[in-house]
């Protein structure tokens, strides 16, 4: 067996060295349940590199533009969005703060299984946090591709409001600041694999981010 200088195989230094980098780096992996932290540090605003140009006329124009839209669709009640709407919703959320989480919900239900009820609890508890205070989120339902176009949206929808409801109920925020989304099969995450468990996904996103140079 390759020692090194301290006498620890070098596998066994390697393989500690790479753990260590990964507690740094405190990554989501596929089937982890998501920390309170890993939340809220994915959906508060990012700070804006210094020197970047002075934000222009036309993108402030945007900006409004883009607000005025997110106002209006998250007093949307009596009725499910329009196709133009998710899409409209879905392009300005590329560009926003946002995370994925693995929500599993008993079969053809949208009742929120038990199983991640401490994913449900970190969720309520990150929204809840100060740096998130008076924020709008949209909870973006997503299936995979089993299943028709029509149902696969319905069911994305009502567990998107299961959620919403969740948070409301659990943790008193405010509903109006929760919009909820179904997208069905519109948006794989994992486009090679229609059927893959990735595409069963909860997505929330932070729609009025504003950068920390702003509010200064």
């Amino acid at each position: 067996m390759l020692l090194n200088r301290r006498g620890l195989s070098l596998g066994l230094a390697n393989a500690m060295l790479a753990a260590g980098l990964m507690l740094l780096a405190g990554p989501v992996m596929a089937g982890d349940e998501p920390t309170d932290a890993q939340i809220l540090n994915a959906l508060k605003p990012k700070p804006k590199t210094r020197g970047l140009p002075v934000v222009t006329p036309e993108e402030r124009a945007k900006a409004a533009e883009e607000q005025q839209f997110i106002d209006s669709v998250r007093q949307v009640r009596t009725r499910s969005l329009t196709s133009s709407e998710r899409d409209k919703v879905a392009t300005i959320a590329k560009e926003k703060p946002s995370i994925d989480l693995e929500i599993y919900f008993d079969y053809n239900s949208a009742a929120i299984s038990s199983r991640s009820m401490p994913s449900m609890m970190s969720l309520g508890r990150a929204l809840s946090a100060p740096e998130l205070k008076g924020t709008v989120f949209m909870i973006g339902g997503h299936t995979d591709a089993a299943g028709g176009e029509s149902y696969n949206l319905g069911l994305s929808e009502r567990r998107a409001q299961a959620v919403r409801q969740f948070l409301i109920d659990r943790f008193r925020l405010t509903a109006g600041d929760l919009m909820a989304v179904g997208y069905g099969k519109e948006q794989l995450k994992d486009k090679s694999n229609p059927l893959s468990e990735q595409n069963r996904r909860v997505q929330v996103v932070n729609m009025a981010a504003k950068s920390t140079a702003d509010s200064r």
